[in-house]
């Protein structure tokens, strides 16, 4: 049986430059406003160069989709439970808040997706994420069983560590509108804010 080629760096360069490039035009313009043309120019190569590496659009995205979402749970992953319950909470919603901040058009597209119906991911979200989360609210539940942060729904909570560190990536541009121009960086107080908040909410009373 023939062995398979090995990929060369200049394979491993071309699909990163698509990949890289699929970012920033699905982030924008969505699945369905976004071409293979406008992928290929933002990559810089010809367009059967770039269908030599995807087959089309579609490859595109669910390669996308496939590796952020492996991104988007390993926060969640990091959670110890024989952790202090409060500080790995918290580490947890600074680890969220940074990939806002570093990864804002993959939070977009990520938003994109779900906001369409999910129609790519629909069976990770209800399998693997949904599975993760369940595990994750057993965790937070015997935390509270055991005293040691007040009693919450745990998937709630979850879902308010999303929304609320989510949405310094997916409405950027609204948050700066309305701090205004002297604020460049809205991230240092948001987080100064969202430790003051959920420390408050889970400190037992």
């Amino acid at each position: 049986m023939a062995q398979p080629r090995p990929v060369t760096r200049i394979q491993r360069k071309n699909r990163a430059a698509i990949l890289d490039a699929a970012l920033d035009v699905f982030s924008l313009k969505g699945f369905d406003g976004a071409t293979v043309d406008q992928i290929a120019s933002s990559a810089g190569l010809s367009k059967p160069n770039l269908l030599y590496y995807f087959p089309s659009k579609e490859a595109i995205y669910t390669a996308l989709l496939g590796e952020l979402l492996d991104t988007w749970l390993d926060p969640l992953r990091a959670l110890d439970p024989g952790g202090d319950p409060l500080a790995e909470i918290l580490a947890y919603v600074q680890r969220k808040l940074e990939m806002s901040r570093d990864f804002p058009r993959e939070s977009r597209l990520f938003a994109n997706e779900i906001i369409q119906g999910a129609p790519r991911i629909a069976g990770e979200l209800s399998g693997t994420l949904r599975d993760l989360v369940d595990d994750t609210a057993k965790v937070i539940d015997l935390w509270a069983d055991e005293g040691r942060i007040a009693r919450v729904n745990p998937h709630h909570l979850v879902f308010s560590i999303w929304s609320l560190t989510q949405h310094y990536a997916d409405f950027d541009v609204q948050v700066r509108a309305v701090l205004g121009e002297g604020v460049t960086d809205p991230f240092p107080e948001a987080e100064a804010y969202l430790r003051t908040m959920f420390t408050r909410m889970l400190t037992p009373g």
